[in-house]
């Protein structure tokens, strides 16, 4: 992680246009992995809740179903208390996230070092 931060901002220096599209290109790939697959699914509404806002370097990715924080790191719950969206009583006190944004952003690093690389080459360092 070092390493690129160190490219990102030497790539920086050199030209904020092509940083900020290298940025937006692999905020974009991130998107589009949760869109194909990257995200668990259960009634959909996860999915459709991820979005994109592309701007360059302050690009973002991210979803805005208010349970998705669970989802990805985990929660309590209460054993016995009767669910009628899920029509049953809960049995686990604790469900484990699945982390699939980490998962999701860890699958892109290489990516990002590579087209930083690929980018600062191209400028002629």
């Amino acid at each position: 992680m070092q390493g690129d931060r160190q490219l990102a901002a030497a790539l920086r220096r050199l030209s904020q246009a092509d940083f900020d599209k290298v940025v937006q290109d692999n905020m974009r790939q991130i998107y589009n992995r949760g869109k194909r697959g990257g995200t668990p699914v259960d009634s959909g509404e996860l999915v459709a809740s991820l979005g994109f806002t592309p701007d360059g370097g302050e690009s973002e990715v991210g979803y805005t179903k208010e349970y998705a924080p669970h989802v990805e790191y985990g929660h309590r719950q209460n054993v016995g208390q009767f669910v009628p969206k899920l029509g049953k009583r809960l049995k686990a006190s604790y469900v484990p996230g699945q982390h699939y944004l980490a998962a999701n952003v860890a699958a892109q690093g290489p990516k990002l070092h590579s087209a930083l690389k690929r980018e600062l080459r191209r400028a002629g360092t």
